[in-house]
């Protein structure tokens, strides 16, 4: 629900019914039917009015395309920004890993959110081998982190998994409020997103196992 402030507001991201229906390409009448039966993602105000977030009805519109990797970019793109807002200074306080962590070290952290979607965008766009060394890459990275900041390899795992349910959480979030019925697609989106993150953490155990042993 959208502040009073919000209330009865359009902006460059919010949208009225009209603008949405002009957007759609639809009769206003056939876009307030679809956000009643709950197809189209739709907000209210606390006065009732309808108001529309423009990047969900973005998302929306390419969903009903044939093209799923387009869809899962668009999709990840939008998770992607919402991550900003998710992870915040106290929510990061209260992990014993981050607490270990000087304010530089914190900092190249708090970016790790950020860039391991960017590395889902490289991931779904490539495949096999590419795929693949994309994923190794970010599990090296968090490894070779978390090693120069004197974190175990317990640590630097917990590291990797809050970043990783962010990430889940971000495009949880997206496939919540886009109210989008195409199921399929969706499965194969998250399997690949599982597959991508499985691999990091592969990795980044790996890679903490070749360190320990070239440190004795």
């Amino acid at each position: 629900m959208m502040s009073q402030e919000e209330e009865g507001m359009v902006t460059a991201e919010w949208m009225n019914l009209s603008e949405v229906s002009r957007m759609l390409g639809v009769h206003p009448s056939t876009a307030r039917n679809w956000s009643n039966q709950g197809q189209l993602p739709v907000h209210r105000t606390q006065g009732g009015h309808r108001r529309f977030r423009r990047s969900e009805i973005e998302f929306w519109l390419q969903s009903r395309r044939a093209d799923i990797p387009d869809e899962g970019h668009l999709m990840v793109q939008i998770a992607l920004r919402r991550t900003r807002m998710q992870i915040n200074e106290g929510r990061l306080e209260a992990e014993q890993w981050y607490q270990k962590l000087d304010e530089e070290s914190r900092h190249h952290y708090r970016l790790s959110g950020r860039s391991l979607l960017q590395g889902l965008l490289g991931y779904l766009s490539s495949d096999g081998k590419v795929a693949e060394a994309e994923a190794r890459a970010i599990g090296f990275e968090y490894a070779s982190r978390g090693w120069a900041y004197g974190l175990t390899s317990v640590e630097a795992t917990h590291a990797f998994l809050f970043f990783r349910n962010v990430l889940f959480e971000s495009m949880l979030g997206v496939y919540e409020s886009s109210a989008i019925s195409s199921p399929k697609a969706w499965i194969d989106l998250f399997r690949k997103t599982n597959a991508f993150a499985d691999r990091i953490q592969i990795t980044l155990m790996e890679t903490y196992e070749a360190y320990q042993r070239g440190s004795r």
